[in-house]
Parts: C-alpha cells; structure tokens; sequence
C-alpha cells in the first residue's frame, strides 16, 4: 500500500509517500480502507513517523476484541497514520458514518469539531442567548464552532480576515469583525464566552472584551514552538490571578461527541467546509498550505 513517511532529509524531516506493508489489527483496533482523511495542525508540529489522525473508511479488518464494527463497516473519527491507503485505528475512536454523509464531511470533523464543541459546551458552559466571540473564526474549529454556537441559541461574533467574512457571515454569525479593520479588544460590548483559536493576541486584551463572569476557552495555539512555550508560560503564570477567566482546553476523542456530530451534519445544522482537496500523492503540499496560517477551514486528502 501507499503512505506518507517523514524520513530524514538534507534540510530536516521531509515526507514522502513511499511504499508500505498494509497494518494489522490489534485486539482493540480496526484497520481501515481509508477514502479521505483531514490535515491538523499537531500533523506538522509533533513530526511523528507516520502523521494523520482524522479519518473516515471502510472497515476491512477487526482485532478479536472489537464488538462494535464488522467488515464494510462505514465509519469515521480518529486513526493512525491515516495519510494512506489503509491505517490501524482504535475502536473507542471511531463511529459509525451516517448515511447522506460523505466520506470528505465525516473526515473534516474528528479533532476541529470536537474542539468546537466540547470548547464551547464544556469548558465554555455554553448556553442560548448568551454572547459568544470566535477568533479564528474562518479555521477549521473556527467555522465548526459559529455554526455549533448558532445552533445551541447563542448570538455568534466572529473574527477573521476580509476575505473570510462572506464566509462567516454564511455560517451563521450575526457579527463578523474584519481584524484588518477593526480590533476587537476595542469593542465596547462585553462577551459571556472567548473561543480562541488564532493565540495571536495578549491574554489582558481577550480578558478586556469578557463580561465580569465571562469565560475564556483557548483552543489554538501559534505555529512555531518557541511562541507556543511563550504563551503556555505566561498564561501559567496569570492563572492564580484569572483562574476563572481562562481555560486551557485539548479536546478528548468521545464516541458519543462523535455520533453527536455525525446526527448535527446529517440534520444539516453543521456543514463541514472544506478549503482544498488533495490526492494521496501531494499530502506534502497539503500539509504545507495549512502551516502557512491561511487556509480556510478544513483541507482533506481524498484516496482513490
């Protein structure tokens, strides 16, 4: 089978797609026929030998404790080193795929709408009528997230850039602010709940936009690893200070998270958006264009 593999090169890790022995289940894995997996950010930044986590197949093989999926299963959620043809995956991370979804929409979902909803549902408490403020609201948690706030009734201001805000506006927000031309740490109107997913601005500036009992959930973080370090450091440091204020948040893989988010897309009160579409062959360059900052939503790579 064909996969992506980072191997050593001249200037650093480069990956390649190169020729591989098909995996095996364990006990508690399924190998799946992958049709199309999605790029993250932690695809580049953690740099394992086999990168690619979300994922939507077909089921070819079970390990012999696996009581959920058989062969020709369709399914989708989180694997191993999905950017092939076919990867191990555990069965505790994965779902069925609702009928009318597409293997594209499933494999856009696992780590950007779990963010979303668990970033606005449970570290956020979430509820209808209250105010809600996206930054980054065009990336892949971003665009999950307006539509997820929209449909628990909340009133969704989202940030992004001027060519994103037809698109925001599209998913549902009542607001969009374009960061060009306005900032948002001067609005003047106080937010219940900050989802942060662009970690491009200071702490003391997203904590002047809450309401006094307004809550901060930060969800992204910045592309390189020293500005990373940085943030984590300084947000430890002021945590005494604004403990209830600010929310460090990594999503947990959740079946029934997942199965929630299959029921909202075939309901059609969640789309995933997909920016680009990228053969197996051009992985490389798909990871690529997402590390620049500037995709739109989720980019997929489709395997014939």
């Amino acid at each position: 089978m064909k996969g992506a593999v980072y191997t050593k090169g001249k200037s650093g890790k480069v990956l390649v797609v190169k020729d591989l022995e098909q995996p095996v289940p364990k006990d508690d894995e399924v190998v799946l026929r992958v049709r199309a997996a999605s790029v993250n950010p932690l695809d580049w930044r953690l740099k394992v030998e086999r990168p690619g986590v979300d994922v939507a197949g077909e089921v070819v093989a079970v390990g012999r404790g696996v009581t959920h999926f058989k062969p020709g299963d369709a399914v989708f959620g989180v694997g191993k080193g999905v950017f092939a043809e076919y990867a191990r995956a555990q069965e505790s991370k994965l779902v069925l795929k609702p009928e009318g979804v597409s293997f594209e929409q499933a494999a856009a979902v696992p780590i950007a709408g779990l963010t979303a909803l668990q970033g606005l549902r449970d570290k956020g408490r979430l509820q209808a009528g209250r105010k809600v403020l996206i930054n980054g609201a065009a990336g892949g948690i971003g665009t999950f997230a307006v539509q997820i706030a929209k449909s628990f009734g909340a009133h969704v201001t989202g940030v992004c850039s001027a060519r994103n805000v037809e698109l925001v506006r599209s998913l549902g927000a009542d607001r969009v602010i374009d960061y060009t031309h306005e900032d948002f740490a001067q609005d003047s109107e106080p937010y219940d709940l900050l989802l942060d997913n662009a970690a491009n601005r200071s702490l003391s500036a997203m904590k002047g936009v809450l309401s006094s009992d307004g809550k901060c959930v930060m969800a992204g973080a910045p592309k390189e690893f020293w500005a990373v370090l940085t943030r984590l450091l300084k947000t430890v440091a002021c945590l005494p200070f604004w403990r209830q204020k600010f929310k460090f948040f990594i999503a947990n893989v959740s079946r029934d998270d997942l199965t929630l988010l299959g029921e909202m897309i075939k309901a059609g009160k969640v789309t995933p958006v997909v920016d680009r579409r990228y053969p197996l062959a051009e992985v490389a360059d798909a990871i690529a264009y997402v590390e620049e900052g500037h995709a739109r939503a989720k980019v997929v790579i489709t395997i014939a």
